[in-house]
């Protein structure tokens, strides 16, 4: 313990601006890259100019860099916790606050988190106090079946939270879409099919000279990567759309397959309707989330190299879409060739990715159950949610040229007693502190005697 708090105060002393990436050196640690290899003990961690140079064992430390004797402790890569609401609301019962979904808009593709991500929410700071980096942050589908174009955001502590806006776009097919398009399956996917085709074509429209009555500027962001007069009025559609000109431009990178579509599906017969609209629209690049029934099409999934954003804690079925969900889900799909990440079941609270990702770990000892080795089960939560979310080997990896996002751990970070003792994010040192270490603090060693009167009967 006296080792841990050395670490932590040297580091802190090395933090003489929380605005800057210090150079570092981490030596005689146990350190995961998050590559899905085995922890190396006495191992080293080199951070340059807000970089990983080196990491593992042997590593020689360059001169002038600052060096911590991490003994006893754990280093990784920051966990990278995907499909989450994380700087989208404050409190979830007051409406005002919340911002998680728009039931009562009259868009649904066209809704964009990145302009409204508050790096100030307390969730931010409590999730990055337990080792969350980077996350995928959306609104979730309501007014529709899309949900909108969720963004990778960082959990540092400035004012620029948004790395990739617009990096997804989210869809229900499961239960949740029939019950949106009008209480049956076959709704959904036929509102899905043509809200599809009508984006195909405003783009083919916007692509054409003349077709587009004038140009004007993206009203989905400048960086959007459509053509520009898809925000122009098309006087060309006619009065069978579904789909407002904004939601129609807002679904033309995913037909292009320029942009990622997270499609929500539970049952093993939609995953599989879900994977034959590969067929019909080739462009598609396409992330299943939930998947709680995957490992009944863990073949056809990994056949049709779709990755799958899985809950990490689905072991009894909540609903007919779930009634085979069983833990060893993950196990299964990774056993089939299928990339699988890791997702906290509830949106809110992906501090629980590394518990959730040590119960893998724990049911490789459960006789006829499937998990997955620590390596396999680490990586479920940083290298393989990053490459997914698109910052493979940027993210979620201690490899040289990736961001320098790492983490200090008391213990093994997968079990359940082990906490961060320091943050990195761009090799600069995270403040821990949040409301609920404030209110931990205040009321660990209260003077009862300065508690108000009416506490005294």
């Amino acid at each position: 313990m006296k080792r841990l708090l050395a670490l932590a105060a040297s580091a802190t002393a090395l933090a003489a601006s929380s605005a800057s990436a210090q150079d570092i050196a981490i030596t005689n640690a146990t350190i995961a890259t998050g590559d899905g290899s085995e922890p190396i003990e006495g191992a080293t961690v080199v951070v340059r100019g807000g970089k990983i140079i080196a990491a593992g064992s042997g590593v020689a430390v360059p001169a002038g860099i600052d060096t911590v004797d991490g003994s006893g402790s754990w280093v990784t890569p920051g966990l990278f916790a995907t499909v989450t609401s994380l700087g989208l609301w404050d409190v979830g019962a007051v409406s005002e606050s919340n911002d998680t979904r728009a039931g009562d808009s009259p868009f649904s593709a066209a809704l964009d988190v990145a302009p409204i991500v508050n790096p100030n929410s307390q969730h931010i700071a409590i999730h990055r106090a337990a080792g969350v980096t980077r996350a995928a942050s959306v609104t979730m589908p309501s007014s529709s079946i899309f949900g909108g174009q969720g963004a990778i955001i960082d959990l540092g502590s400035d004012a620029d939270p948004v790395v990739m806006p617009r990096a997804f776009q989210v869809v229900a097919l499961g239960e949740g879409g029939a019950r949106l398009s009008g209480g049956s399956r076959a709704s959904a996917h036929a509102l899905f099919r043509n809200a599809l085709r009508e984006a195909s074509q405003f783009g083919e429209n916007a692509s054409i000279p003349g077709r587009a009555s004038r140009p004007a500027e993206s009203t989905t962001g400048d960086d959007l990567p459509v053509d520009p007069r898809l925000s122009g009025e098309d006087a060309e559609r006619g009065d069978d759309v579904l789909l407002t000109r904004f939601d129609a431009a807002a679904l033309v990178p995913v037909v292009r397959g320029e942009q990622r579509l997270y499609v929500m599906v539970e049952r093993a017969s939609d995953i599989r309707s879900t994977l034959a609209l590969k067929r019909e629209f080739p462009r598609l690049d396409m992330v299943l989330v939930g998947a709680s029934e995957g490992w009944l099409a863990a073949r056809d999934i990994a056949a049709a190299r779709v990755p799958v954003i899985a809950d990490g804690l689905d072991d009894l079925p909540q609903n007919f879409e779930e009634l085979a969900a069983t833990q060893s889900n993950i196990g299964r799909m990774v056993e089939a060739g299928v990339k699988v990440a890791i997702n906290a079941s509830a949106m809110e609270n992906p501090r629980n990715l590394n518990q959730y990702a040590g119960n893998l770990v724990a049911l490789t000892r459960v006789p006829g159950a499937a998990g997955l080795s620590w390596g396999q089960a680490f990586a479920a939560i940083s290298s393989v949610p990053a490459e997914i979310s698109g910052m493979g080997g940027r993210a979620g990896t201690l490899a040289a040229g990736a961001m320098g996002d790492l983490v200090v751990w008391d213990g093994d970070p997968l079990e359940v007693g082990s906490m961060p003792t320091a943050v990195y994010i761009d090799g600069v040192r995270q403040p821990l502190d949040n409301h609920q270490s404030r209110l931990r603090d205040r009321y660990r060693d209260i003077d009862e005697s300065e508690l108000p009167e009416g506490y005294d009967w």
